[in-house]
């Protein structure tokens, strides 16, 4: 007997839990040091999401860096052993095929930091004073 196709509803639960089974996957693995670089092992990386695509064969992995220091060093040794964190998410997901994981800078954080400051900006405030009375 065939398995039922799952419903789009089921089918985006599980690639929502699926990402968030691979980011702290990666997360445990960061915090631990076992990826043996050194630029990870001296920087505190936070992976804030993981995007999977339907099929679940890729995933984009957004990381920041603490404070923001070091980015570019930091993505370059987590592109650089790619490989690695692949085989540990295959063998601790347990799916029939491994995601492939691309990794990216979160910029949400710089973003949520532009329009506070556009919030702060005297101009804005004032308008917003006028819009609430």
């Amino acid at each position: 007997m065939g398995r039922s196709a799952a419903t789009p509803e089921q089918q985006s639960v599980r690639v929502l839990k699926v990402g968030e089974r691979v980011r702290h996957i990666l997360s445990d693995l960061l915090a631990r040091g076992e990826a043996h670089d050194e630029v990870l092992t001296a920087h505190s990386v936070s992976v804030t999401e993981v995007r999977m695509t339907p099929d679940l064969r890729n995933a984009k992995a957004f990381v920041k860096p603490l404070l923001g220091e070091d980015e570019a060093a930091v993505l370059k040794a987590l592109r650089t052993n790619t490989a690695f964190f692949q085989r540990e998410v295959a063998k601790r997901l347990g799916l029939k095929f491994a995601p492939r994981l691309a990794f990216q800078p979160d910029e949400s954080f710089d973003e949520a930091e532009r329009i506070e400051r556009l919030l702060n900006d005297p101009k804005v405030a004032r308008d917003l004073e006028d819009w609430n009375d």
